[in-house]
């Protein structure tokens, strides 16, 4: 698998192909997490662990309803991150219904809502994306 990093300049960005099957979470996990150590000044601490949640809870969600191929990709700038989840199905993720709340999954997306981030699905022949935006109020810089 090649990773693409790019942490020179604004914005930061991330661009890997997942593997396949059970061990892709967390390997993207470990890369979101690793793209946030190098660019602490991007993204406040408490936002980077909802970052690494947010990342954790789409690449899940496409290979648990999706099939491959995989990616992902982490734009991040001050104040902003995006997080896309591309897969091979042009299937569109499921409206949450009314037994959600009892359900043993189904929550992951309302849990990204509630963290703030705005949602988006963009289809294409070969598939989709699942992108996640997370913005918040920069520090000012003295």
């Amino acid at each position: 698998m090649e990773t693409a990093l790019t942490s020179c300049g604004r914005p930061a960005t991330v661009h890997i192909q997942l593997p396949p099957g059970a061990q892709a979470a967390g390997y993207a996990r470990q890369i979101a997490a690793r793209m946030l150590v190098m660019e602490p000044f991007l993204c406040p601490g408490p936002v980077a662990e909802d970052v690494v949640l947010i990342v954790s809870e789409l690449v899940t969600n496409a290979v648990k309803h999706a099939r491959g191929p995989y990616a992902l990709t982490v734009s991040m700038e001050r104040g902003r991150v995006g997080v896309a989840v591309s897969d091979g199905s042009a299937d569109l993720p499921g409206r949450e219904d009314a037994d959600a709340e009892t359900a043993e999954g189904g929550r992951g997306l309302k849990i990204l809502r509630t963290l703030g981030a705005e949602l988006f699905v963009s289809s294409s022949d070969s598939g989709k994306q699942v992108i996640a935006v997370l913005a918040w109020e920069p520090a000012r810089s003295s």
